[in-house]
């Protein structure tokens, strides 16, 4: 495991009040554009390394997910996101980190794999970019790799409806006449021998099955 020091943990500060403040304006703005159902809640670990994984339709995907989580969640998200300058506040502010798309970024596994070690929450998007279809799309194989490396539990989080409220395209937010829904799977070990196929074809069954 690693240590304390290797880690940026989150300040007390923010479970004390920034975090719950901060979800509840993101809860407010999801409650205006698309009402968020919450399906299986009970099913997220309360502490430990957990693996979040979810499918991606929407630019919100990162928000409906959060306020459906009990956990501050550390997303992996695009570095292009990181080169927006009010973005780039936030996502540090929530100790996010990017992912450079369209090649093996072995730097933000290893990032997320020390996370995990290390007791956080992590979530990724295993599609590794939107939908536009919103069909699940072929999953990277690096996500397998953190499965194996970290030895945390991982779960599965199916959203649907996310496009409605900031569709594929768009980065302007709407009101959407459809409720979104974010339904948790049940959380799932595997062992560090896994075969990638076995922990993909997992993966993708589950995405399925909830989104």
């Amino acid at each position: 495991m690693k240590a304390d020091a290797e880690i940026d943990h989150y300040p007390r500060a923010f479970y004390a009040w920034q975090f719950p403040v901060a979800k509840f304006f993101a809860w407010l703005l999801m409650f205006v554009l698309g009402r968020i159902k919450t399906i299986g809640k009970s099913n997220i670990p309360h502490s430990g390394g957990l693996l979040i994984l979810m499918n991606h339709r929407s630019d919100c995907d990162p928000v409906a997910a959060q306020v459906a989580c009990p956990r501050p969640v550390r997303f992996m998200g695009k570095s292009e996101l990181f080169e927006m300058k009010g973005v780039r506040k936030v996502l540090i502010w929530l100790k996010c980190f990017p992912v450079k798309r369209g090649e093996p970024d072995k730097s933000a596994i290893k990032h997320a794999v020390d996370l995990l070690k290390a007791g956080e929450c992590v979530g990724v998007f295993p599609e590794g970019q939107l939908t536009e279809t919103g069909q699940l799309q072929e999953l990277k194989p690096g996500i397998a790799l953190i499965v194996r490396m970290s030895g945390v539990p991982v779960i599965c989080c199916g959203l649907r409806n996310t496009d409605g409220v900031v569709p594929y395209g768009s980065m302007v937010p709407r009101i959407s006449s459809r409720r979104v829904v974010c339904a948790w799977g049940e959380p799932k070990s595997f062992d560090r021998k896994a075969e990638t196929e076995e922990i993909l074809g997992w993966v993708e069954t589950e995405l399925r099955r909830l989104s």
